[in-house]
């Protein structure tokens, strides 16, 4: 009984969901560190225009990138209802500002389907497979690939 046990809950897997404008997304729960209220960020010169800026963390500089910009859906105007999720991306800790956080999901890790192949690749950069729940299709985002790679280092 308890190998049977074990085995369920290692081939389901964890997802924070949240929305922007009238989609819904999902990131892996792993890579979520917190969830906070909209704190306005001060802007980076030069800076992507989704990057909002950076904040202060408890002493740490966090950047913040609007995940609908990044997407290329119109900027956001955050309010209070707005979120930000602090997540890992890769070995950087980032702010992903959202409309709202909606669900914490638990699926079978054989749940997820492939993006479409009628996607586009900047679409196929970000969104790594689609959850379909009930009557919601639900993006699977790929974290690590909302911050571009690193320029290279002139020497």
């Amino acid at each position: 009984m308890q190998v049977e046990q074990i085995t369920a809950e290692s081939s389901s897997r964890e997802y924070v969901a949240f929305r922007i404008g009238g989609q819904e997304f999902c990131v892996d729960i792993m890579s979520v560190r917190e969830i906070r209220g909209w704190t306005p960020a001060t802007p980076l010169p030069h800076a992507p225009d989704y990057v909002r800026g950076v904040i202060n963390l408890r002493g740490s500089v966090l950047p913040i990138v609007d995940l609908a910009r990044r997407f290329g859906l119109p900027l956001t105007d955050p309010t209070a209802r707005h979120v930000i999720i602090v997540a890992q991306c890769g070995k950087q800790t980032i702010g992903i500002l959202v409309d709202a956080v909606s669900d914490i999901l638990t699926t079978p890790a054989n749940a997820m389907q492939a993006t479409p192949e009628i996607a586009s690749e900047v679409a196929k950069t970000f969104v790594r497979g689609v959850h379909a729940i009930d009557e919601r299709m639900i993006s699977l985002v790929t974290i690590d690939n909302v911050l571009p790679p690193p320029a290279p280092v002139a020497q």
